[in-house]
């Protein structure tokens, strides 16, 4: 609790406490008032002021105007009737500030969770100068400085690890406990809490264009892109408020007036207490408060399950998609070239790698990489002679004496061998030892272990198709596609294509579905800004995709993606509920006051006991775990 709510909740118990020890005091008259009046300003002051500041600033119909005009009538009221009874005024005031009080410390607690959620900028940069370390601030560091980063310390900028190695807690990011390893030769993303060893980092990227940066930038601007929902909201007080004042005018002034024209008692005093109950009553608290908390709420358990939403209007479309569509590579796969069989082979496995690792060990292209990963070992380059790469077949060379040629089955052909056909997707590599057919490799795009997973829960979640859109040839696309259960696929697409076919998605949603497209490279940010919704994975992705992206997935789990849209539909119903709640009891309660069957009791509760139960729902948004 701070210390604008630590007084509050003093104002509020002292003025409890001398309106119970009134009760005991006998008095009457101008003194009865002046007592009660210390206990009404104590906990009301405030409410007053802000009253008298909106009536000056042409800000009239708000809340604290409301309550200022039901106590103050309700005062006048008792003064009237000469009843003295000014416990009903100091009542309302207490109740609201207590709401205040409640509500208050609601938001600031949903705040504070999500603030430590997002505690993960960096207080400074250990800069190593001269043998020694220097601390630095973060935005002064520039691109290739080494960094050094200690155990328990947080990873300040963007980089590559050059020495060390460690484990990271990755989880104000990823929303995932399990840690990571980390070592040299491996990217590693600012916030992550390095835990054990120490590291040397040679920094790739600004402070500002650093995950830490972006991630915080994120969070803080995702309160300024309101949802329909909170519009909807916005523009209901607006015409809501005017309306119920009108109304209370009407009620304390019409049907006395009706009453002395017919010749009977006018009853201005019970017209005006209902007029007052009718204010009370009126009051919007609960709508105006809970609904944009439910969304504050959601962002917040979304980013603590690593899905940062850039903003409550997006989290209200992510809740209706129907559809998702996925780009292949980096998205239901590593988006790395990897080992993935070995056929045929006439020596071990390990011995035909090397050998294919050896032979091409000059070139730069991802095979070459991924043999040379396979192999896992430093190549010496004093093994191998007379390279000679030729173009769109493959390599020859002497490797250890040994005559190796290593391609496809036209280089195979070319040389007079006769090469085993594979009928595994991929890219196939033959090897051939002194003019003998030696085996073959096959290196693919690895599927994500949790690719199938995530579309089984997607269709769980409510997503009623999905489809994959590809530049691929159709044997990888239908067999990826195939082994994850997608509905659709389309093979051979280029970037451009890709839109054209979102559009043509798009035109074919007539039911209200909406569209989700998730991607991760830098040809994918058109697709990602047409969509009715765009998912970027942030770990991995590019960062003109996570610019263009209205959702982001920090740790490329496409998991993550049905969890985001269950947590979506979940805030959603709670808005809902909210909505419907408030709406529904206040409209009973105002009839109620209307017709002189609600005392101010009652108006305190449709006001205030609304407005806490609107917010203790609300606030469920922030739980996420066991979605």
């Amino acid at each position: 609790m701070n210390r604008k709510q630590r007084i509050m909740l003093i104002r509020i118990l002292v003025s409890a406490a001398i309106l119970a020890a009134l009760s005991f005091i006998p008095s009457s008259g101008v003194l009865r008032f002046i007592l009660y009046m210390v206990p009404y300003f104590i906990v009301g002051y405030d409410i007053l002021l802000k009253a008298i500041k909106g009536i000056l600033r042409g800000q009239v119909l708000d809340e604290c105007f409301l309550m200022a005009s039901a106590t103050v009538g309700a005062v006048a009221l008792a003064i009237y009737e000469g009843s003295g009874d000014y416990t009903e005024a100091i009542a309302v005031m207490l109740f609201y500030q207590t709401g205040e009080l409640f509500q208050s410390y609601a938001v600031d607690r949903s705040r504070r969770n999500i603030t430590e959620l997002m505690d993960i900028r960096p207080d400074y940069a250990n800069v190593e100068k001269d043998g020694s370390l220097v601390k630095a601030d973060p935005d002064d560091v520039e691109p290739g400085t080494i960094i050094v980063v200690q155990p328990g310390e947080k990873v300040p900028i963007d980089g590559v690890v050059v020495e060390g190695t460690s484990t990271l807690n990755t989880s104000a990011l990823t929303g995932e406990s399990l840690p990571r390893d980390i070592a040299a030769g491996d990217d590693i993303i600012s916030g992550s809490i390095n835990m054990t060893g120490v590291l040397k980092i040679r920094t790739t990227k600004e402070f500002g264009e650093s995950t830490v940066s972006k991630i915080l930038d994120l969070v803080e601007n995702a309160s300024s892109r309101k949802s329909k929902s909170e519009d909807f909201i916005s523009k209901f007080a607006r015409i809501y408020t005017p309306a119920v004042c009108i109304s209370a005018l009407v009620l304390a002034i019409i049907p006395p007036l009706v009453n002395l024209i017919i010749g009977n008692p006018a009853g201005w005093d019970s017209w005006i207490y209902r007029a007052l109950t009718f204010l009370v009553i009126s009051c919007p608290c609960a709508l105006v408060i809970s609904i944009p908390l439910s969304f504050f709420a959601g962002i917040g358990g979304a980013s603590n399950a690593g899905v940062l939403v850039k903003g409550s209007n997006y989290l209200e479309t992510l809740s209706k998609t129907k559809t998702v569509v996925f780009d292949k590579t980096g998205t239901l796969t590593r988006g790395v070239f990897e080992v993935s069989g070995i056929h045929h082979s006439t020596m071990e496995d390990g011995k035909l790698i090397e050998y294919a690792a050896l032979a091409e060990s000059a070139s730069s292209h991802p095979i070459s990489k991924s043999l040379q990963k396979a192999y896992g070992k430093a190549i010496d380059r004093n093994r191998v002679k007379d390279i000679e790469e030729i173009s769109g077949n493959g390599v020859t060379a002497t490797v250890d004496g040994h005559a190796i040629a290593c391609g496809n089955e036209r280089l195979m052909k070319s040389l007079g061998i006769e090469a085993i056909p594979c009928h595994s997707v991929g890219t196939i590599i033959h090897i051939a030892i002194d003019g003998d057919y030696a085996g073959h490799i096959i290196i693919s795009d690895i599927i994500k272990p949790n690719a199938a997973e995530a579309i089984r829960r997607m269709k769980e979640a409510g997503v009623r198709k999905t489809v994959m859109l590809t530049g691929d040839t159709a044997r990888v696309a239908d067999q990826v596609a195939e082994a994850l259960g997608i509905d659709e696929v389309y093979r051979n697409l280029l970037p451009g294509d890709k839109v054209e076919k979102v559009e043509s998605l798009l035109m074919e949603s007539h039911d209200g579905g909406k569209i989700a497209f998730v991607g991760d490279g830098i040809n994918d940010a058109p697709v990602l800004r047409r969509a009715d919704i765009g998912i970027a994975m942030g770990a991995m992705g590019s960062d003109a995709a996570i610019e263009a992206a209205d959702v982001v997935l920090m740790d490329d789990d496409p998991l993550k993606i049905s969890k985001a849209i269950r947590i979506s539909r979940r805030c959603l119903r709670i808005v809902y509920q909210n909505i419907v709640f408030a709406i529904g009891v206040k409209l009973i309660c105002l009839l109620l006051g209307a017709i002189g069957f609600a005392s101010m009791w009652l108006a305190i509760f449709a006001d205030v006991g609304v407005m806490v139960i609107a917010v203790l729902n609300a606030i469920r948004a922030l739980f996420v775990k066991k979605l």
